[in-house]
């Protein structure tokens, strides 16, 4: 009696394995969730939205953007973890959410480099200090100066701690010697409103985010973390030109899927990016924020997530941070 129990269960095993790539290239035959850890209006969520539609079109049904803000990026990663490996829910990968994050919070309930599936890098995203029009600097030599005079004076907003802008901007922090009270939000885009309007003086954001504001003269730009000067922001030195080169880090905004997930699927999806970017409409949108476009395969994204995730755990140890400050 048992050997034939083990006999049905070694059947029904090897018919799974031969239906999965039938079922996989049946992908995908209903709408897709895309989420994005972070509350609407920041950059995570203008890349998502942007990619959504020629993705859908791409794969053939539709893909719908979902935002699930909270802790950083870790409650909507986490729920990214946890989904059933068909496909069908999708995350989008940031620093904040597979390497800052997990970095400096022990209690992160998913392991970045092995409970995801990385699927493609969409764009790379500078990131840039900008300061409130009534900051009393207007450019690098004039911000350094002033927060050096004044510790403790100012404040800066983040997307939450243990984001990409909070680490950034400690460990900017801890090579000037200088001093700025943090101020976590649920997200960049609540970060950014508060900073724009005035309420926080200082804030360390994505390029996308912040532009629209620096071009309208409601955010005053100080310094950027590029490979080189930004064509829209010719004045603006990078941080490598300011001497700050280990601050000069750009930001990934990516897709993955759960743990498990099968490479049919993921290589259809990578297909559909790369297919999307293609298009020189949705290559101009995701430029026009000042993304860089990457469009890689799974295989490198894997490797720039396991690497950022190497440097931030280093920040971490080296500058003693915590979840405190």
């Amino acid at each position: 009696m048992q050997r034939r129990q083990w006999n049905a269960l070694a059947a029904v095993a090897a018919l799974a394995v031969i239906a999965s790539p039938v079922w996989a290239q049946g992908y995908p035959n209903k709408p897709i969730e895309l989420q994005v850890p972070f509350a609407p209006g920041g950059t995570t969520d203008i890349v998502a939205r942007v990619i959504s539609e020629p993705l859908g079109k791409a794969l053939g049904q539709s893909v719908v953007v979902i935002n699930k803000a909270g802790g950083g990026g870790i409650v909507g990663a986490a729920e990214t973890a946890r989904a059933t490996p068909d496909g069908y829910k999708l995350g989008v990968a940031t620093v904040s959410s597979t390497a800052a994050n997990p970095a400096i919070n022990p209690k992160v309930p998913y392991d970045p480099v092995n409970d995801f599936t990385p699927i493609v890098n969409i764009a790379a995203t500078p990131n840039i200090i900008a300061v409130h029009p009534s900051f009393p600097a207007k450019n690098y030599a004039e911000f350094v100066a002033e927060i050096k005079k004044n510790p403790g004076k100012y404040s800066y907003a983040s997307s939450g701690t243990g984001g990409i802008g909070h680490l950034l901007m400690e460990l900017y922090k801890s090579l000037t010697n200088t001093f700025v009270t943090h101020i976590p939000y649920r997200g960049a885009g609540p970060a950014l409103n508060d900073v724009v309007a005035g309420q926080v003086a200082i804030m360390f954001d994505n390029i996308p985010s912040a532009l629209p504001f620096i071009k309208t003269g409601k955010l005053v730009p100080i310094v950027v973390s590029a490979p080189q000067r930004l064509k829209d922001l010719p004045n603006v030195p990078t941080f490598k030109e300011v001497g700050l080169e280990p601050v000069n880090r750009m930001a990934y905004y990516g897709i993955l899927g759960p743990k498990g997930l099968p490479k049919e699927v993921v290589d259809k999806i990578n297909a559909g990016v790369k297919k999307s970017v293609e298009d020189p409409a949705v290559r101009k949108r995701i430029e026009d924020t000042g993304s860089l476009i990457v469009a890689n395969t799974p295989e490198q994204f894997a490797e720039q997530i396991k690497a950022e995730y190497a440097v931030y755990k280093q920040v971490v140890a080296k500058q003693k941070l915590t979840l405190d400050n």
